[in-house]
This record gives C-alpha cells, sequence and structure tokens, in this order.
C-alpha cells in the first residue's frame, strides 16, 4: 500500500500529502510555494519527486508545484479547466495517470472552485485514497464564495452534486485527504482531526445529513465567515505561475536607520514582529505589530496590502527565514529588508519610539475612549488557531499610541 506523508502548514490550515509511489518516486499533492518540506521528506525517504498534483486554484497560498518542477523535474498535473499559465498537462474528468503500479483517477468536483477535481489514488482496480482538496474536508465542505459573487450559489448547488454523485459513490472504508482543515479561511471543521473516511463523514458530517440540495445550499452559505482580502488575488496568481523564488528568497537585507527613515517617509509599511510586549515597551512610530508565529501570513493577509514594499523590526533570535516563508506562502514578495540592529539600533540613534498599554479582551468595555489590540488572538499566548477578524478592527492597531523621545516625554 502506498504511504502517504501529510505535510502539515498549522499557520493557514492546509495540507500537502506526499505520495510515496514505491519505485523510488513520489507524488505531492497541492504543495505550497516553499518547496523546502516536500523536498527534505523525499530525500530522507530517498525519493525524488516525480510528479505535483492540483486539485484547484489555490485562493489563500501560492502553490509550489512550479518549485518542484525546477527542483526536481516534477510533472505538473492539474484540471484543464485551470488554464494554467505554465507548463503542465492538463486532466479531463475520467482521465487515468499511469504512475508505475499505481493509477491516479480525476474525478471533477466542482463546487469550492468551478475547475476543481479530486484525484482517487487506485492500485489496480482497488481504491486506496482519494485527495479530496477541497470538495470533502472533515465536518464540512470548503466554501464556495471565493471565484466571484456571482458564482457562490451555483458552486454551493455544484458542490451538493459532487459529494452526492461522485465522493459518496466511493467505498466506505476509503481514506480521504483534504487540503484544507482547521484554521483555514477556506473551511469551518469543528476539530484538530486533518484526514478521515467516506464512511466516517457519511455519518457525522452535518452537511452530508441535509434531506435536499436546497437545505444543503443554505447550511452551507450560512457557514461562511470572512476571508483576508488577499484571497481575492491568488487564484489569478496561481493560473498564471507565481514566479519561482531563487537561491537568497530567505534573506532580508539589512537596512540602516536612515534607509527606515527614508522607506517611512515614502510611503513603504513597518512591521514590527517582535513580541507584544516588546513592542508595547517601546517600538517604531507607525509601525504594525504582528508578532512573528504561525499565524503570522494570516494576520499580514488582513492588516496588509501585498503591492506595498515591507520592511521589518525583529530580535536578534527570530528567525528570518521563517517570517520570509510566511510573507511568501500567500504573495508578499515586496521585503525589502529588516531594522540593522533592530530595535536597540533605532534606540540608539536616539530616534523617536511609540509606546502602547497592553490591554486584556475584557477590559475593552472600561477603556470606551480607546483601545489597543495586538495582532494576536486572545485567548492565550500559546493559542495555535487564527482568529477571523472583521476588518473593522484593522484600524484600532494604530488607536492609542503615545510617542516619546528619548529622554521619556510623552507627545
Amino acid at each position: 500500500m502506498a504511504a502517504i506523508h501529510p505535510v502539515v502548514d498549522e499557520g493557514l490550515g492546509n495540507s500537502a500529502y506526499l505520495v510515496e509511489l514505491g519505485d523510488g518516486r513520489a507524488l505531492v499533492v497541492d504543495p505550497a510555494r516553499d518547496p523546502s518540506p516536500y523536498l527534505e521528506l523525499a530525500r530522507w525517504r530517498r525519493l525524488q519527486v516525480a510528479y505535483a498534483v492540483e486539485t484547484h486554484l489555490h485562493a489563500d497560498f501560492l502553490t509550489g508545484s512550479r518549485e518542484l518542477a525546477a527542483d526536481d523535474g516534477a510533472q505538473i498535473l492539474a484540471p484543464r479547466a485551470s488554464r494554467l499559465g505554465f507548463a503542465h498537462r492538463g486532466l479531463e474528468d475520467g482521465e487515468e495517470v499511469d504512475l508505475g503500479g499505481l493509477t491516479l483517477r480525476v474525478l471533477a468536483t466542482p463546487g469550492h472552485a468551478p475547475e476543481h477535481a479530486s484525484y482517487l489514488l487506485l492500485d489496480g482496480a482497488r481504491p486506496v485514497a482519494v485527495f479530496s482538496g477541497g470538495a470533502l474536508l472533515v465536518g464540512t465542505v470548503a466554501r464556495t464564495d471565493l471565484a466571484g459573487p456571482e458564482l457562490t450559489e451555483p458552486l454551493a448547488r455544484a458542490a451538493y452534486r459532487s459529494l452526492h454523485g461522485r465522493l459518496l459513490s466511493l467505498p466506505d472504508d476509503l481514506g480521504v485527504y483534504p487540503t484544507h482543515g482547521a484554521g483555514s479561511f477556506c473551511s469551518a471543521p469543528a476539530g484538530d482531526q486533518r484526514t478521515t473516511t467516506i464512511g466516517a463523514e457519511r455519518r457525522h458530517n452535518p452537511l452530508l445529513a441535509a434531506p435536499d440540495e436546497d437545505t444543503f445550499v443554505a447550511q452551507l452559505l450560512a457557514s461562511f465567515g470572512s476571508y483576508p482580502p488577499y484571497f481575492l488575488r491568488l487564484r489569478e496568481r496561481n493560473r498564471v505561475g507565481p514566479e519561482l523564488l531563487g537561491r537568497d528568497w530567505k534573506v532580508l537585507p539589512l537596512l540602516s536607520t536612515d534607509k527606515i527613515q527614508q522607506h517611512l517617509a515614502g510611503g513603504g509599511h513597518l512591521v514590527d514582529a517582535r513580541p507584544i510586549t516588546a513592542f508595547a515597551a517601546g517600538h517604531i512610530p507607525g509601525a504594525l505589530s504582528i508578532e512573528l508565529r504561525p499565524q503570522f501570513a494570516s494576520w499580514l493577509g488582513w492588516l496588509q496590502d501585498d503591492t506595498q514594499p515591507l520592511a521589518f523590526v525583529l530580535d536578534e533570535d527570530q528567525d528570518r527565514g521563517e517570517l520570509a516563508r510566511q510573507c511568501r506562502t500567500i504573495g508578499y514578495d515586496h521585503l525589502v529588508g529588516e531594522v540593522a540592529g533592530g530595535m536597540a539600533a533605532w534606540q540608539d540613534a536616539g530616534l523617536p519610539e511609540a509606546q502602547l498599554p497592553l490591554v486584556q479582551v475584557e477590559q475593552l468595555d472600561d477603556h470606551s475612549g480607546w483601545c489597543w489590540m495586538s495582532a494576536r488572538p486572545a485567548r492565550s499566548p500559546t493559542a495555535t488557531s487564527p482568529v477571523r477578524p472583521p476588518l473593522s478592527w484593522a484600524p484600532s492597531l494604530a488607536t492609542g499610541s503615545r510617542r516619546r523621545s528619548r529622554r521619556g516625554r510623552s507627545r
């Protein structure tokens, strides 16, 4: 039986899958932009990535298929309806790909996206697994409102037919490997389980219990929350093809305090990725606090325009490569650098800094004149699920700041 290895992005709530094909080759389903996790896993298992498979045009992350093709010679497989603008093999419903002992069968499952396909992995005639993308998730179905408001309800109806006409005809004991899971803005699963079976979903998925299509559609549409603005741009970037990352894509150039002042004066944005307590104690006026942690990218996607050049403030022990990875995964490529020497260099130069008091969420009613919300979930410092903020939260991030000079005067 083929070994299937999940590669989970906890911050965005998505899973890719590396599948061992049994002959020193591997297949990766829905890889994210940074190819390192898949290539490192493949090397550890002494495999070459022979195929990169796309279930749909993703709205929440940039694909890594082009990277795997460039780095490991992978052939890209995708629904023909995706109309990809880079080299790939376009697949039609029912088409089969010979993987050398195993077979990959295309199941057109529109719903989450118009072009969406699931992939049934077969060993001879025996189903081994189905990679369902967003067509069937643990306890739910992925949202249908990302391809345009006019398509939201028609795609919800298509999702119903995809489930009942295609996926639910598969064996109950068949493993289901979705792309979206807990923490993803593409879905709203109730728990942290990331894989399931057809039978488990038939028994426990509330949407599958809907007695008819109209009820299913009403329940699905009512489950949609908000999503970050960058979702509206990534489907097209994935269709055209993300730019290849290059050799030094994780490096942040060091910028002097003079360069940072010029950056800000020219309309550039500054993100302070240090811990919230450090930011509150003293930060560069105008900086936005988004602490570097697994959900950094989600908050960045909510609060910053991906067309603006970004500079960063970091502590010495923070992982620059992880920050760059999260930025570039969601298409934020205009990374001009970081403050050389961090906040200490800014302070040593005698430049103005600002402070903010920290307020627990329970205290906000007692501070009706202003509120400070840091870009992190309020539940606990170790929370792992991203909060889904309405867009109206963003202005509060700049409210209540007190500026001071190096002599400590508030102004």
